[in-house]
């Protein structure tokens, strides 16, 4: 029998299938496992080493975080804690002029991407509309509502491509935000445009206190990427050594003009959802210890003292280094902030409109109304 096709159409599926189970360069225990040899490799001992350090002291930013939003300081607070490897090992292999598109829960990528931990953390205090200059780090704002950055992301990598630039959009989003119809539009329209674009699924299990069982029916998320002919990847999310190799191969293949790659990242969130959500209401504490024993700090940790990379002097200046950090976001936090109400009107468009300025007068009135009279 005859398969038709239209012009230009593949119908192979060749190249587009993951591995069957998560692939990983070093196990749980620190050690190195052969299985992935061919499809990722094991970064040099620098690089090693800079995501040990990254994820020890975004480990300490999070902790910190988490501190401020229980004392007040901030609104609200996602922790990433036990997706360390995937905050660090994505941004790491990204290029100066690559842009990262992050969601609400990946402050920690935004932090190893260069921005300052206090800028970061703006947004969630409520300070200001962004908290940094998206421009100048190439990171958009962080994303509240699921999966909307997937499609910011897609927009940028085809004007890229169409403007012959040498730039590649990472985009982060969680297993929750695949559920959604953006994701599938993103994920369509990058695989027919062959956008230089790296979709990372950072899977920790649940959306909010959905189990993934209950969010879709495919074996794994990274499968879905057959349906969309683009290249997936299954990685084990806690190994940070396979992160950043996967994403640097997916990165190296878009600037070269091979198009999108679907990475999922198998991980755990180990913190609630947010500082408002009761975790124990959908999840075991059993489970939560059994994820807590494939840390990602002590896996690397393991990896880099066997070796000789990581003795007890380094260890000891780079627990220096991180207290010191959290010293700064606390102190800098801790400041009481002026705000200007009227601000909340700036940079909404380029030119306001009528609508939105006979919102800030009538604030400003009503404002001034409820000062006291001198």
């Amino acid at each position: 029998m005859t398969t038709l096709a239209h012009p230009g159409e593949t119908l192979s599926a060749d190249g587009l299938l993951p591995s069957a189970a998560p692939l990983a360069l070093i196990d749980a225990d620190g050690r190195l496992t052969p299985e992935a040899a061919g499809e990722l490799t094991l970064p040099a001992p620098g690089v090693l080493r800079e995501l040990h350090r990254r994820m020890v002291l975004g480990r300490r930013f999070d902790t910190q975080a988490t501190a401020l939003t229980r004392q007040g300081r901030l609104a609200v607070y996602p922790s990433s804690r036990g997706q360390d490897a995937c905050q660090v090992g994505a941004v790491l292999p990204l290029r100066d002029s690559d842009w990262l598109f992050p969601t609400y829960r990946d402050s920690v990528a935004v932090v190893t991407r260069g921005v300052p931990a206090e800028d970061v953390l703006a947004l969630l205090r409520g300070d200001w509309h962004c908290g940094y200059d998206p421009y100048r780090y190439r990171v958009a704002p962080q994303c509240t509502p699921l999966a909307t950055n997937t499609l910011h992301a897609v927009g940028l990598a085809h004007a890229a491509r169409l403007q012959a630039k040498d730039q590649v959009a990472l985009v982060m989003l969680g297993d929750g935000a695949t559920s959604e119809g953006d994701t599938h539009e993103a994920l369509n329209f990058a695989g027919v445009w062959k956008a230089p674009v790296v979709f990372l699924v950072q899977n920790n299990g649940y959306a909010i206190s959905v189990p993934l069982a209950k969010q879709t029916a495919a074996p794994t998320l990274a499968a879905k990427g057959i349906g969309y002919g683009i290249p997936s990847l299954l990685i084990d999310g806690n190994d940070a050594a396979a992160v950043y190799s996967a994403v640097r191969v997916a990165v190296d293949r878009a600037s070269a003009g091979g198009g999108p790659t679907l990475i999922e990242a198998v991980t755990y969130r180990i913190e609630a959802h947010t500082n408002a959500d009761d975790a124990t209401r959908y999840r075991s504490s059993d489970e939560v210890s059994t994820w807590l024993e494939r840390d990602p700090i002590a896996r690397l940790t393991a990896y880099l003292s066997a070796r000789g990379l990581l003795d007890d002097a380094a260890a000891g200046r780079l627990a220096a280094e991180a207290e010191r950090l959290a010293d700064g976001v606390r102190e800098r936090m801790n400041a009481e902030s002026t705000v200007d109400p009227a601000e909340l009107f700036e940079h909404v468009y380029a030119h306001p409109t009528a609508a939105l300025e006979r919102q800030r007068a009538a604030l400003l009135a009503e404002l001034q109304e409820q000062e006291p009279a001198s």
